[in-house]
């Protein structure tokens, strides 16, 4: 069955004329739907309502800014208080002190923060900041990882034909968009992720010239791709014995997999590490953090990071919230939304190994999952994502979801994401449908 959506055709039709593509995103129009992309109306706990009245079990979560799913009566019970007494005063608030000692109390790589909007901003002025206390230039990231869309690090971000990589001991580096100056990358070095050899490589080549090395800690922008044993805390090292910093890009991954985000979960002390997404519990929040000596370069304006929407008074509050019910009673929505996530990861797992007709296979850690059709066991890299995932399959796959209700971004490259109000029946339902999905999909 499929469901009807005259009014979300009609809205693109009207969007088309006055909006990219109908919408604000790339990665919410035809550029990752193939189609007319469904217009949402509201949200409520796990559930999403379509301008037509179509309703989904949401496992996109706003790509991971919902921990706490939509709507939920904590964040609607602090929005209807304290908008009302002011949204953004772009001043000195007493909640921007208390969240950020809630933050620096929690994270004990974390002595000081600095709040901006979203994760580019925050990774733009890691960079500079980087750059700023080392004297050096160059920046080492890897290939399939983003860190925002600012110039000098889109690179190697996208699926690209496997031909026009390059050796991995010397990746071509490829811009990931039209308007990005030569010269805004020259410094900007990629390698392959996951691989010990290259980094030791990498680093013995350029590691004295190197302000910071880059990484998400799982790979989030090629679906869930785990860790080596003992490669972060490796890379780790290797930027000690080199002089550079340690930059640990948790956008992703800060307050969904861990309390303490990737860095609690591999035992790592970042030198820098910026959340997002999660952080603001659906409003634009971000942070940059750590020690005092590295977050000092930015005092006075040395290393300068100015925001007029820095530390939004609404955000902050909303982001108060979001922290102190995740932390209660031990943190113990963190273990919750983690469970979930990984029952569906299982339950996904075994409906694979019962039809392995398709190919498919499920990765994940904690609230992270994604499902890749390939003639791989495991997707390890960037690599492995570009010559042996089949994009367009997961993508009709998703859009056959929708039509069962059940709401996945239908680009590869991302992932679904559990929630504390996610429940042991909606994985069932969510299950049963990809198995149909599956069974109604030709091989």
């Amino acid at each position: 069955m499929t469901s009807s959506i005259p009014n979300s055709q009609a809205l693109f039709d009207r969007g088309i004329d006055v909006l990219i593509e109908g919408v604000s995103s790339a990665s919410r129009g035809p550029a990752a739907f193939g189609t007319t992309p469904r217009y949402m109306s509201h949200g409520k706990g796990t559930h999403l309502y379509d301008v037509d009245g179509n309703e989904y079990i949401d496992w996109m979560m706003a790509f991971g800014a919902l921990p706490m799913g939509h709507a939920h009566p904590a964040i609607v019970e602090t929005v209807t208080n304290e908008v009302a007494r002011g949204t953004h005063f772009a001043t000195a608030l007493e909640v921007e002190v208390e969240v950020a000692e809630i933050l620096c109390d929690l994270l004990p790589h974390v002595e000081k923060v600095r709040f901006a909007n979203t994760g580019t901003e925050a990774a733009m002025a890691a960079f500079r900041l980087s750059r700023g206390l080392t004297g050096r230039r160059k920046i080492l990231k890897f290939e399939g990882h983003y860190h925002g869309w600012s110039d000098s690090v889109l690179l190697n971000s996208n699926p690209q034909a496997p031909t026009a990589l390059g050796h991995k001991n010397s990746p071509i580096r490829i811009p990931d968009s039209s308007g990005i100056l030569e010269e805004s990358w020259l410094d900007t070095l990629v390698a392959p992720w996951n691989d010990f050899e290259a980094l030791e490589r990498v680093m013995a080549t350029h590691g004295k010239e190197i302000a910071c090395v880059v990484t998400e800690g799982v790979m989030s922008n090629m679906g869930v791709i785990l860790p080596k044993d003992g490669y972060l805390m490796r890379m780790q090292e290797l930027c000690k014995e080199h002089g550079a910093l340690f930059y640990l890009d948790e956008t992703v991954t800060g307050f969904r997999l861990a309390a303490g985000g990737c860095a609690e979960i591999y035992g790592l002390t970042p030198d820098i590490v910026t959340y997002g997404k999660a952080l603001g519990g659906g409003f634009p929040m971000a942070c940059i953090g750590g020690p005092d000596h590295i977050m000092e370069g930015l005092e006075w304006g040395k290393v300068l990071h100015f925001g007029t929407h820095n530390a939004g008074r609404l955000p902050l509050h909303v982001t108060k919230t979001m922290l102190t019910t995740m932390l209660a009673d031990n943190k113990a929505n963190f273990k919750l939304i983690a469970d979930l996530g990984q029952k569906m990861t299982a339950e996904i797992q075994s409906i694979a190994k019962s039809n392995n007709k398709h190919g498919m296979i499920c990765q994940g850690l904690n609230s992270m999952f994604q499902i890749f059709f390939t003639d791989k066991d495991e997707i390890t890299d960037y690599r492995d994502f570009c010559g042996h995932v089949n994009r367009i399959k997961f993508r009709d796959f998703a859009l056959k979801l929708f039509d069962k209700g059940i709401y996945m971004n239908p680009g590869a490259t991302l992932h679904s994401l559990s929630s504390i109000v996610h429940t042991d029946e909606e994985i069932a339902i969510t299950a049963k449908a990809i198995a149909e999905v599956l069974d109604e999909m030709p091989a």
